[in-house]
């Protein structure tokens, strides 16, 4: 045994201290490290860089929603795995892994409350469950937050976040986007509000139906918003994209969107534009 070796296992060693895991966020755009209670205080964004993070319709219930004015709507009750579809997992399988990640029913979840004052049912899609994908589960709560809203005499405002349909439900997936498209038309008819808030990513099927019908649209700073993905339309039209042409500021540039909002005025606008809307089709 060497001199180094006996001197290193006389030295009495402190026990490692044991880092809590959630102790620290990393920003995915900067990749700087912020205390995750600074992060969650500053609305879930990048105090450096200012990138919006994800979050799940809880975390946004209570930022978008007066304090204590909110109450959860019931999730409706869909036949699960229709097709009985399995590829390397039963997707049976892939459900209850979701619901236990995130404690939630499916990727799409309903509250009525009031925004600045003013009555609203909010909707928020949850990229967290399977990607935010539209299935059965999701129509079928769009459908039931327009009814809330058409029950309440309120805006309906969707909050969007997905990759597209889901493909374990194949073509049922897909009549999902016709039918948000009808109770879209049944706001309407009621001259009741109808707003979008597309969040990121926001793609697919759902960027092809209700995520693009709003009354007005909005979109968080950098948000991904696109139907394809860029390398796919690359390939198919062989030329080069202009870079970013798929991010909110791109598409506020070029007309798709009515405004790009950061989240720390998010409620400020939504509570503002509700008044706007409420009372000139009041009027």
């Amino acid at each position: 045994m060497s001199w180094l070796t006996r001197v290193r296992q006389s030295i009495p060693f402190l026990p490692k201290r044991e880092t809590p895991d959630n102790l620290w966020h990393k920003c995915r755009e900067c990749g700087q490290m912020i205390f995750v209670k600074e992060f969650e205080e500053n609305l879930n964004v990048c105090p450096k860089c200012g990138n919006h993070g994800r979050i799940g319709p809880k975390v946004r219930f209570a930022q978008i929603f007066d304090e204590g004015s909110y109450t959860q709507l019931p999730q409706p009750a869909v036949r699960e795995d229709p097709l009985k579809f399995r590829d390397s997992k039963r997707y049976t399988d892939r459900i209850k892994t979701a619901r236990a990640d995130t404690g939630e029913t499916d990727a799409l979840l309903n509250a009525r409350g009031t925004i600045a004052g003013r009555r609203a049912v909010v909707g928020v899609q949850d990229f967290a469950f399977m990607g935010g994908s539209m299935g059965l589960g999701v129509g079928a709560a769009f459908v039931a937050g327009v009814q809330a809203a058409l029950a309440d005499r309120c805006p309906y405002i969707i909050f969007t976040a997905a990759g597209g349909a889901r493909m374990q439900e194949g073509i049922l997936s897909l009549m999902q986007m016709p039918k948000s498209t009808v109770a879209i038309a049944q706001l309407h008819e009621a001259g009741l509000p109808y707003i979008v808030v597309l969040t990121d990513p926001t793609t697919g099927g759902v960027t092809a139906s209700y995520a693009m019908l709003g009354d007005i649209q909005i979109a968080e700073p950098g948000a991904l918003i696109g139907f394809a993905g860029q390398r796919v339309i690359e390939q198919t039209i062989r030329e080069k994209l202009p870079e970013g042409f798929q991010r909110a500021e791109y598409l506020l540039e070029h007309g798709m969107l009515d405004m790009v909002v950061h989240r720390h005025q998010l409620r400020e606008t939504l509570g503002r534009l509700i008044g706007l809307l409420c009372d000139r089709r009041a009027a």
